[in-house]
């Protein structure tokens, strides 16, 4: 990942309105699409995936510390409703606003560290500023793609060890045609056993615990990039 530091990230009105234009130009395709109006984006990435596996949960998991700090500040964010299908049914359209978002948003947010972006080891919030890491970069995909009335319970946030054994946070949507992960590493939206990640835990998607999620790596409960 990037490095940035303090000082590279105030860089004036003029970079920081031109990511904010950026951010209005993703909700407004995100719109369009969910309104059904044709994306500009939508093209190529528009046929249906192949199918994913789907992966199994276990017991339960305690979330990191910074997920809770998160949920206490934005309870709204956190909350499950099980009225929401538990799953997404892909459709053409769908799967190009999925490839849309995460394209989008990996090119408009700067990876920062927490401890050079807030002075801390680990902190998840929006990137609102323009700056963020791994988990706020996922988290802003999952607010735009809920805008675009996707169901928020069948994206659920997900730890992983990453190819390196460093703790990395993605965005599980569960399908259809299986789990796809959003990432901030690749524009590609890739089925679950296409990462070469190991699964650690994820939200739950009946409550607002989590659960462990295939092969426990239980000293990588810290997403860091």
């Amino acid at each position: 990942m990037l490095r940035v530091s303090n000082g590279d990230f105030r860089t004036g009105s003029d970079a920081q309105s031109g990511r904010v234009a950026f951010l209005i130009a993703i909700a407004v395709s995100v719109f369009l699409v969910a309104a059904g109006s044709p994306s500009p984006l939508a093209g190529a990435t528009s046929l249906l995936p192949p199918t994913a596996e789907a992966l199994r949960v276990r017991e339960r998991a305690p979330p990191t510390l910074a997920w809770t700090s998160f949920c206490g500040q934005l309870p709204d964010e956190c909350t499950v409703d099980r009225a929401e299908p538990a799953i997404i049914r892909l459709s053409p359209a769908i799967w190009s606003t999925i490839i849309e978002v995460n394209e989008r948003v990996n090119r408009t947010i700067l990876p920062v560290t927490d401890r050079d972006h807030w002075g801390v080891i680990d902190r998840w919030n929006y990137p609102d500023d323009g700056f963020g890491d791994c988990e706020d970069i996922q988290l802003l995909k999952r607010r735009l793609l809920v805008e675009a009335r996707l169901p928020r319970r069948a994206m659920r946030m997900t730890v992983v060890a990453d190819e390196e054994g460093q703790g990395h946070a993605v965005l599980m949507l569960r399908t259809d045609r299986g789990d796809f992960i959003l990432d901030n590493k690749r524009d590609e939206v890739l089925p679950s056993q296409g990462t070469g990640y190991r699964y650690v835990k994820r939200e739950g998607s009946d409550s607002t615990e989590w659960v462990w999620v295939g092969e426990q790596v239980s000293a990588m409960v810290t997403a860091k990039k």
